[in-house]
């Protein structure tokens, strides 16, 4: 679960009567593409002929630059959490992640998804007893690529759904 009951008006685009941009959701979607990129290898390596969540990347992307319908991009997202279903540890959380981020263009808080299943792939793989300093370090390195923009909306939103975000976030 990674979606809130109550919805941040501040992450709902204008046109269904919110406050987020379409220059800021693209933003959003963009840093999730990141996330997710950063940790993809680690489905890669279980999976190197399967190329779902590597599309879904692409196709994040190609949302946020207006290349590509925001049902076609969620559709590849679809396709890239149906390629860890049948998966454990890393690798499937790092196909979360590329799914999660294709979602944004659909629903703006999938960006947290995104970077909470990175966050989740990186320590999976972390070596015994290395998960914490690994979990601060992808944190760390999520944060330096947020978009001055939306920074302060997403470590708020942070704040807010870290507890549904299974605990993944620094929030101090």
């Amino acid at each position: 679960m990674i979606l809130p009951t109550l919805r941040d008006t501040r992450l709902v685009t204008i046109r269904r009567g919110g406050t987020l941009t379409d220059t800021d959701h693209q933003l959003l979607a963009r840093w999730a593409a990141d996330c997710a990129e950063h940790v993809l290898a680690l489905f890669e390596q279980d999976r190197p002929d399967d190329a779902r969540p590597r599309e879904a990347v692409a196709a994040t992307r190609a949302w946020a630059a207006g290349g590509l319908p925001m049902m076609q991009a969620r559709a590849v997202g679809g396709h890239a959490m149906g390629a860890a279903r049948d998966l454990t540890g890393p690798a499937r959380f790092a196909a979360y992640a590329a799914g999660q981020a294709a979602c944004v263009g659909h629903v703006a808080e999938h960006d947290l998804g995104a970077a909470a299943y990175a966050i989740k792939a990186a320590v999976a793989a972390a070596p015994h007893g290395a998960g914490e300093s690994v979990r601060r370090d992808e944190n760390a390195w999520q944060r330096a690529k947020l978009p001055e923009a939306v920074r302060d909306l997403v470590l708020e939103d942070q704040r807010r759904r870290n507890d549904i975000c299974w605990s993944v976030f620094d929030v101090t």
